[in-house]
């Protein structure tokens, strides 16, 4: 069968809608089946899920609906810039481990280098817990619990998630826990 047939009549084209950027003009426009616009494939794949596409520059405002799907795209994809950039460095980390060898003829020299080590491990440690929270705030993104505090199920605040995108309670809701933690830890 050949591309752009009908699969019940084969003489008879199928027409889709193409993009208005492949077809050259603006407006609605029609190609036989099997014309592909491939740009907007290469975008299809990698918006899954139908999220929208950012536009250039974007950033959230309190004038939006909250957690509207732009909102949502944002964070998700702050998340995700996050979560890649953390996973390079960890990658970088365990490279530069292996080729380091701690043989170092003076023992002063060996200690510095078990510290550093030491303390790149542990650093690497937090990441991957921080990785973890960023995995969760995915999570939360998708299931739409994202953006409301745990405890009160308020919104969270832009300004808030702009500085923690892993923040879990509101501000208030934050403090409150700081606050018990401390009175519980002088007991």
């Amino acid at each position: 069968m050949k591309a752009g047939s009908n699969r019940e009549n084969p003489n008879v084209f199928k027409f889709v809608p193409m993009s208005a950027a492949v077809a050259g003009r603006t407006g609605d426009s029609f190609a036989p089946a099997g014309f592909r616009d491939e740009a907007a494939d290469e975008r299809s794949v990698s918006n899954m899920g139908n999220r929208p596409d950012l536009p250039p520059g974007y950033r959230p405002s309190e004038r939006e609906a909250f957690m509207s799907p732009l909102q949502r795209e944002y964070f998700r994809q702050k998340l995700l810039r996050w979560r890649a950039e953390l996973l390079r460095e960890s990658t970088e980390t365990l490279q530069h481990l292996k080729e380091e060898t701690l043989s170092q003829p003076d023992l002063t020299d060996r200690a510095s280098l078990e510290t550093d080590r030491s303390i790149e491990l542990r650093t690497r440690d937090r990441e991957r817990k921080l990785i973890a929270k960023i995995d969760a705030a995915l999570e939360r993104i998708e299931d739409g619990s994202y953006g409301y505090c745990e405890e009160t199920n308020e919104p969270i605040g832009l300004r808030r998630l702009e500085a923690r995108p892993i923040a879990t309670l509101s501000l208030e809701a934050q403090e409150r826990h700081e606050r018990m933690e401390r009175t519980h830890r002088d007991d």
